[in-house]
């Protein structure tokens, strides 16, 4: 493993350590909503935001929620070998400093989540928030309940697509 100096790249170790105070992160708060709040608890900040307490069995936006069981073993799977596939992707593009630190964020974000799938069958959604102009997509304006590990796959993907952008940028 190279070790980080004046120019060099950062090395794996400190992206997987990023990728782990994520789940750490997101496991504090999820274990503090639980010994908090009631399942279906919603406890307002503003009149835009409120933390909650949701389950959700499926992905985003809940997607296969309703499905037997299975699904909580096929994303728990898929989280497991995707954050293998991070791991060789951050291995082979050790100098590319926003696509490690994007894909440290999706695999800190994933795997917070499948340890809720292996520890309680569902996710722990605890942020959810409410703007007017959401009302045609979701009812009353609410945007499905998230939690720390999602936005972290979100800022990760957001990260890809800068770094993407930038890149062709940089290409003659």
């Amino acid at each position: 493993m190279a070790r980080q100096g004046k120019g060099r790249a950062p090395g794996l170790a400190l992206w997987l350590a990023l990728a782990a105070l994520v789940v750490l992160a997101d496991q504090l708060i999820k274990t503090l909503v639980v010994g908090a709040f009631q399942l279906g608890s919603v406890h307002p900040l503003t009149n835009w935001f409120a933390l909650v307490r949701a389950h959700n069995a499926g992905a985003a936006f809940s997607f296969l929620a309703g499905a037997s069981g299975w699904q909580r073993w096929f994303f728990t799977g898929l989280g497991v070998l995707a954050s293998g596939f991070i791991v060789w992707l951050m291995r082979s593009h050790p100098t590319q400093k926003l696509f490690c630190f994007a894909v440290s964020m999706i695999m800190g974000g994933a795997l917070g989540n499948v340890i809720d799938r292996l520890l309680h069958g569902h996710v722990i959604d605890y942020l959810q928030f409410r703007f007017a102009f959401l009302e045609p997509l979701f009812a009353g304006g609410y945007f499905p309940a998230f939690n720390l590990a999602d936005s972290a796959i979100t800022l990760g993907a957001a990260c890809l697509i800068l770094d993407e952008l930038l890149r062709v940028r940089r290409t003659p």
